[in-house]
């Protein structure tokens, strides 16, 4: 059954009205009339609803019983990665999504080849936004991930206040003699807690980004003994939190 997430929420007689975008793939793509039935999310919760008028841009639907089942990841993730070539974020942004990431940040860092132009940016965010928003709707998701504009180093730093745990993937780690393991990690990490961390692009994280990370409370982890891309590694952090916490 097809999902989309409402722009607000349902009224006092549990309607709501879908226009824009999605309203218009509701009539010309999927060609749903009146009587068919669709998934719609409002507050984080799934209704089974039915269309009940059609409208020139859009239907107006009327939600049915109670709110089907939530299947969100019980930790909520959220992944800083240093801006990366090509079309890399666009990957990680999809697959992130599937795998039941809370958001992204991207930030500039020191190894970061690419640079956003500030003009441009809000474009490039936008669509990382529509890439989330049919990631979340395709794998059944109740919340979209939060994308959020580029931003320094120092912000990042700035911001991780706000999170309860906090890591970084450090690939000098990985290579010591006695890395210290995500498994062992996660021992420490309790469903309904917020994480943030933190992924270097090609090249990975300077030493002194390394060292002012650990200062700011960061803990090292090690993705196993291989180097991965700057796109394999936030999946593989995400793979394995499903597992250990799903």
């Amino acid at each position: 059954m097809q999902r989309y997430f409402l722009q607000s929420e349902f009224d006092g007689q549990q309607q709501a009205t879908i226009t824009g975008e999605d309203g218009k793939h509701i009539v010309r793509v999927m060609r749903m009339t009146v009587g068919d039935d669709l998934i719609a999310v409002s507050g984080g919760e799934a209704y089974v609803s039915i269309v009940t008028e059609l409208l020139a841009d859009g239907v107006v639907i009327q939600r049915q019983a109670d709110s089907l089942k939530i299947n969100e990841m019980p930790v909520r993730v959220t992944i800083a990665c240093g801006l990366p070539k090509g079309d890399k974020l666009d990957l990680i942004v999809q697959k992130g999504t599937e795998l039941g990431m809370a958001g992204i940040v991207p930030f500039e860092a020191e190894r970061s080849i690419v640079k956003w132009d500030a003009k441009k940016a809000d474009k490039k965010v936008e669509r990382l936004r529509k890439i989330a928003k049919e990631a979340a709707e395709q794998c059944h998701r109740t919340v979209i991930p939060d994308v959020a504009s580029p931003t320094s180093f120092k912000q990042l730093i700035a911001q991780s206040t706000n999170y309860d745990v906090l890591l970084f993937a450090d690939e000098e780690d990985a290579k010591g003699g006695n890395p210290n393991r995500l498994a062992e990690r996660l021992k420490n990490v309790y469903p309904d807690q917020t994480i943030l961390t933190v992924f270097g692009p090609e090249g990975g994280l300077s030493r002194n980004e390394a060292e002012a990370l650990r200062s700011a409370g960061f803990l090292p982890i090690a993705l196993g003994p291989r180097i991965l891309r700057t796109e394999t590694a936030p999946l593989y952090l995400l793979s394995a939190m499903s597992y250990e916490f799903e």
